[in-house]
């Protein structure tokens, strides 16, 4: 536990610090189901819930918990990532890797307050520029926030979609760059999993734009919940052995410099994949994108084959990163080739 600085006539303000999102996960996970301070049902939906929860990693590249148990979908987490940084809100694309999320749309064509990346690249001008700008102009700047929850969300009738992060805060200091996400609320189990990746990653997006290095991300929500129906999971993923156990990879780092030209070449070839119109090679030499892009059109080569039944070869499967392999193996070992 960390301590922050606090004289006799204020009261001491703590954050959990952790190494990486892995350990801060289970620790936040078990808290919550643990040791609820609310079992309440909002909108008739039963649930545990601590308020205030608040933690922080000291290296946010470290952003997936892995535990077998909890198979998390790392395609997923990068495609939702990706239709952030890319300003998109349609069903199509985020549709495609998480189906669940088209029950969220009130025109089965779009989403609202959870396309958070409609809020910060939508414009011109985009939040995005306007951090650049805050940043550069003056790195010791209290202002480079984005705003994503509006108000407004709340004036439509029987709105489904309210965004639940309320913004996110970048703070320079000597030459690392500190996030803050504020949530409204989160799910504990499910939620936190997909906003934490994303957020760290764009980030880690930002500071190499900028050319300094990642310093440490702080994670708050007003409400912090796991819902009855994800009980039985996650009472399985707290008694994984590898929940006490330290990760078992360190995700690799993303390129220094301005990334979205990048971005913009993977999101061609990702369309090409989606309408299974392209097979990728498992050589990622051969596509012209820097290594860590290449590898993240290697996971949507390997959701392709997921989604079209065709098997996980050997070769595209020790084409991944090590992560990236566990994390498959973890997600779909049923469809990964048996090695000769």
């Amino acid at each position: 536990m960390n301590l922050a600085h606090h004289t006799s006539e204020t009261p001491a303000v703590s954050f959990a610090l952790y190494p990486d999102f892995h350990r801060a996960y289970v620790d936040q996970l078990r808290l919550v189901f643990d040791d609820p301070t609310y079992n309440n049902a909002p909108r008739g939906f039963k649930s545990r819930e601590r308020l205030a929860a608040q933690f922080r990693l000291s290296d946010p590249r470290q952003r997936v918990p892995f535990i077998p148990s909890r198979r998390v979908n790392i395609v997923f987490n990068f495609a939702e990532a990706l239709w952030y940084l890319t300003g998109r809100d349609d069903l199509e694309f985020i549709g495609y890797y998480a189906s669940t999320m088209r029950r969220y749309s009130m025109d089965s064509q779009r989403l609202t307050g959870t396309a958070y990346g409609k809020k910060l690249f939508g414009g011109p001008p985009h939040q995005y520029d306007t951090l650049i700008e805050v940043l550069k102009s003056d790195p010791d700047s209290k202002r480079a926030v984005v705003q994503i929850f509006d108000m407004n969300e709340l004036r439509v009738p029987n709105n489904i979609d309210v965004s639940c992060t309320l913004g996110l805060q970048f703070l320079l200091r000597e030459g690392r760059l500190h996030s803050i996400a504020y949530m409204r609320a989160n799910d504990a189990f499910r939620g936190m999993v997909s906003d934490l990746f994303s957020f760290t990653l764009i980030q880690e997006f930002l500071a190499c734009e900028l050319g300094v290095e990642l310093g440490t991300y702080t994670h708050v929500a007003g409400s912090l919940h796991v819902y009855e129906p994800d009980d039985e999971r996650t009472a399985a993923v707290l008694a994984d052995p590898a929940a006490t156990e330290p990760p078992l990879h360190r995700l690799p780092p993303m390129p220094q410099g301005d990334n979205r030209p990048a971005v913009v070449a993977l999101m061609e070839i990702e369309e090409q994949l989606r309408h299974n119109r392209l097979r990728l090679p498992t050589n990622v030499d051969r596509l012209d994108l820097p290594p860590y892009w290449a590898q993240v059109a290697l996971l949507f080569e390997t959701y392709r084959r997921v989604r079209q039944h065709e098997p996980l070869t050997t070769d595209l499967v020790a084409a991944l990163d090590p992560a990236y392999r566990t994390l498959v193996a973890h997600r779909w070992a049923s469809r990964m080739e048996a090695r000769r």
